[in-house]
């Protein structure tokens, strides 16, 4: 049922429904005048038939009616008509011949010969007595059969002496319209059959075309670009032909084009070292790049869907800023993935406008780790405070003995001499601060070269021993040196290490009780790179300080080292000379136990050359 009423809703369907309602239509109207004009055609010649022949009997009878006879002559006048109307055969047609009083003379039925000598009062009769000769008209006969009437007077001079009736059978004239109009109906059920034949070979040549093009667009739209349309002529049809497969050309490379900027822009946006997430106008996360996961911690899946507020864990403020679209930046604090300090992020907020009607269709928020940044902030702020600090001291020193001596204590040679000792020593010490400033400052920007030369690794432990000999045996402290065979000789700025070597001596004597030990090692790590080692068994450092203990100016007791003369910059210093050899330095203490500092060198020469 469903597929016959689909049938009916196509084109082909319709185009042949309506060529055939058409051609029956203009049959119908051809027909309806063609049977109307037939049948008054016909008509009219069977009355023309008629009146000629009642014509010419009126003329006939003329002389039979005007002549005045006896009875002999009269009943020969009667025989002589009614020969007259016998011989005037009319096909289902009665003629009667009237005197001057319209009583019938003669008829041409036998059937009707009781109506002789009787009067015809019918219309037609009365008006061709009073001489009128065009009488006609249609009568229902008995048998309801349609009869044409028609009468003429019968002149004799111009005296009427009596009339002619005819009143015709009109079945044959039908009968001829009956075959007329099977013809007719015949002619049109054939003419419709085929026109519909004629419109369904027409449609389909029409339709065709079209259930390609169907097919293609539905292809077309399941990605099949590959395929072409076949062109249909130059007609209308096959210029659409030309027209869809330029568009399916077109498509395809505004398609591939799109493609190529979604790749490129899926490209950007994994690559960005900042993160990227992106928002709907309800502010739930419709987008994120990996770089932004990896700072929001998320794991798993992309948490898109989430509302960008929980997410980034802005307040209420914030988060009405935003969705009005004022928000422009925040720093915020995201825990990292596997734990640790919270990172400093800057997110920067770009509304995305739409382009009729206004008002916001989405946020971009743009995430920057500037934790690194704000470290490095953090370091130059305590930096220059620690410098203030350190140089303030001795400079209000220095003031105070000034105006001391000023004041007077000059004249006090022994008390002179002691101020004057006391200014020299905060000098040297604002010295070696500034030296070592100076010293870190050329490390930092690289302007410190570096003079690689083949060491004998032995020969160098040695001498930073000796340089601190006269200490170690003030404090009785037992020192040790040990060298493997496989790292006798390695390639480095001796100058430069003999420093760093220096300092975690220093730093081993100073913290080191009397009676104590010292030990220094040099062996391959496992890595393949010279391991040097200081080990002491002093007092240790406390864990909450081994790991910013390589931190510029830290101390761990900051009198006690200032006491000592040092600037809190020697381990700084020690950790920038490695890592400008390509090494690494680190230090391992328990409290009261002593510390181990550890530095890491490459054996070889930079340049790949190795000799010892």
């Amino acid at each position: 049922m469903k597929k016959g009423l689909s049938f009916f809703r196509t084109i082909q369907a319709r185009l042949t429904i309506i060529y055939v309602l058409l051609i029956l239509v203009a049959m119908q109207l051809i027909g309806v005048y063609f049977v109307s004009s037939m049948k008054n055609s016909l008509t009219d010649n069977f009355t023309k038939d008629l009146k000629a022949r009642a014509e010419m009997l009126s003329i006939l009878t003329a002389d039979k009616l005007g002549s005045e006879t006896g009875t002999a002559d009269e009943e020969t006048a009667v025989e002589s008509l009614r020969g007259m109307v016998n011989n005037l055969y009319i096909n289902g047609a009665e003629i009667q011949v009237l005197d001057a009083s319209g009583k019938i003379i003669t008829t041409s039925v036998p059937s009707q010969n009781d109506y002789v000598g009787q009067r015809n009062t019918q219309t037609v009769v009365s008006r061709a007595l009073q001489g009128i000769s065009d009488n006609e008209e249609y009568i229902i006969a008995d048998d309801n059969v349609r009869k044409k009437v028609v009468a003429k007077p019968v002149l004799s001079g111009d005296k009427v002496v009596g009339a002619i009736y005819i009143a015709a059978d009109m079945k044959d004239l039908y009968a001829t319209m009956s075959r007329i109009n099977s013809v007719f109906l015949s002619g049109l059920l054939l003419a419709l059959a085929l026109t519909a034949v004629l419109c369904v070979i027409l449609a389909h040549t029409i339709t065709h075309p079209i259930k390609e093009m169907t097919r293609h667009a539905t292809a077309l739209a399941e990605g099949k670009f590959h395929r072409k349309m076949p062109e249909f002529g130059n007609d209308e049809i096959g210029q659409l032909s030309q027209a869809f497969n330029y568009m399916t050309g077109r498509l395809r490379e505004a398609l591939s084009q799109n493609e190529e900027e979604k790749e490129k822009l899926a490209s950007i946006l994994t690559n960005m070292s900042d993160g990227v997430v992106a928002t709907d106008e309800s502010g739930m996360v419709i987008l994120m790049n990996t770089r932004a996961a990896d700072m929001l911690g998320a794991e798993g899946p992309l948490p898109e869907g989430a509302p960008l507020d929980e997410l980034l864990g802005l307040d209420h403020e914030q988060t009405g800023s935003l969705a009005e679209g004022n928000a422009q930046s925040a720093l915020i604090h995201l825990s990292p993935m596997g734990g640790g300090d919270p990172n400093i992020v800057r997110v920067t907020f770009t509304p995305i406008h739409r382009r009729e009607g206004g008002g916001i269709s989405g946020t971009i928020a743009v995430l920057q780790d500037v934790t690194e940044q704000e470290n490095l902030e953090e370091s130059r702020r305590e930096f220059v405070a620690n410098v203030s600090h350190e140089l303030r001291t001795p400079l209000t020193t220095i003031k105070s003995y000034v105006e001391a001596l000023d004041d007077g204590a000059l004249d006090d040679q022994q008390l002179a001499v002691r101020f004057v000792g006391v200014i020299r020593n905060e000098t040297e010490r604002m010295i070696r601060l500034v030296t070592d400033l100076l010293h870190l400052s050329r490390l930092d920007s690289k302007e410190s070269s570096l003079r690689i030369q083949q060491t004998d690794i032995s020969e160098m432990l040695e001498d930073v021993a000796d340089r601190f000999s006269f200490q170690i045996r003030q404090k009785r402290i037992h020192i040790n040196t040990i060298v493997h065979k496989e790292v006798a000789m390695a390639w480095l700025d001796r100058d430069q290490i003999d420093q760093v070597l220096g300092n975690l001596v220093s730093n081993a004597l100073k913290y080191t009780p009397e009676g104590g030990t010292i030990s220094l090692q040099a062996v391959k790590s496992e890595e393949g790179m010279l391991a040097v080692s200081v080990r002491d068994s002093g007092i240790g450092i406390p864990k909450k300080d081994i790991e910013r203990i390589f931190e510029r100016f830290y101390r761990v007791d900051k009198a006690r080292s200032r006491n000592m003369g040092g600037t809190g910059l020697g381990l700084s210093i020690a950790r920038e000379i490695v890592k400008a050899h390509g090494g690494s330095i680190s230090l391992q203490s328990e409290l009261n136990e002593g510390s181990l500092v550890t530095f890491t060198l490459p054996l070889l020469h930079q340049q790949g050359g190795s000799e010892g």
